[in-house]
């Protein structure tokens, strides 16, 4: 991959974790704060990115947005790699019978799509932020669980291994000492380009309805109430569609570079 697009990308996600971690600095004013007399204002300098159907500034509304977008994007794909972790290590390292089960179960989830997955389990348990969130993360966790299982099987093979078992070293020190750091690569480079995936998913169930809602300052709700207008009113959509689009292009362009620049090594 291109280094200049790796730069870029790594630009673009600098700026919206500070937004994330700072966004009275870029947006100084109230994401709820309505201004009936300013609705529906054309972006414009006073309204960079133009108002909604309550006169509440979007720019602004997307800027403290980006706290709750990352953070469901992070901890979606914290549970999805955590669960995919725990059925990797058990396939990988269980006995025959433990790693048959666990691919066939892995493969039954293969069957459904990932969202359709989430869907189930917010029909189960109900909508809103925390069960979407761990829906998106629970639906990418097979994913995971088969790479992590491939990598666990060579590393099992690997002679250092081998030889730590031949000096007595406890199961316990070959997973820690050994096992996990030379996973931990792969590792990384799932959870970066998990993150882009789980922020898309999420956003779409938000769009659903089924996550954050309208007036919730998160990029997928601004989507949802915005798609009544979208034929008048183009901004509405537009500009939160944008940033979800750059926050997974650029964490899935990262990725791609570190898994590049990891394969060289």
């Amino acid at each position: 991959m291109r280094r200049p697009a790796v730069i870029v990308a790594a630009a673009v996600l600098a700026f919206l974790v500070f937004a994330a971690l700072f966004p009275g600095i870029i947006a100084p004013g109230d994401p709820l704060a309505i201004h009936p007399l300013d609705s529906f204002r054309a972006p414009s300098f006073a309204h960079p990115f133009g108002t909604d159907e309550s006169g509440r500034d979007i720019f602004t509304r997307i800027i403290h947005g980006t706290a709750a977008s990352l953070t469901i994007g992070l901890s979606a794909t914290a549970i999805g790699v955590g669960l995919a972790l725990v059925l990797g290590l058990l396939s990988g390292l269980g006995p025959r019978w433990l790693d048959f089960g666990t691919t066939r179960f892995l493969e039954v989830l293969f069957a459904f799509p990932g969202l359709l997955l989430a869907l189930l389990f917010i029909v189960i348990y109900g909508p809103g932020v925390v069960t979407s969130t761990i829906a998106v993360g629970l639906a990418t966790a097979p994913g995971y669980a088969r790479i992590i299982r491939s990598q666990v099987l060579v590393v099992r093979r690997a002679p250092y291994l081998e030889a730590a078992l031949v000096l007595g070293r406890s199961p316990t020190h070959r997973l820690l000492r050994h096992l996990l750091p030379n996973v931990a690569g792969s590792l990384f480079v799932l959870v970066t380009l998990g993150i882009g995936q789980s922020i898309v998913w999420a956003s779409s169930l938000s769009y659903l309805g089924l996550g954050a809602v309208p007036p919730a300052a998160e990029w997928g709700a601004m989507l949802s109430a915005g798609r009544t207008y979208l034929g008048s009113f183009w901004w509405m959509t537009f500009f939160p569609g944008l940033f979800i689009v750059l926050a997974a292009v650029g964490t899935t362009l990262l990725g791609r570079g570190l898994q590049e620049r990891t394969r060289l090594r």
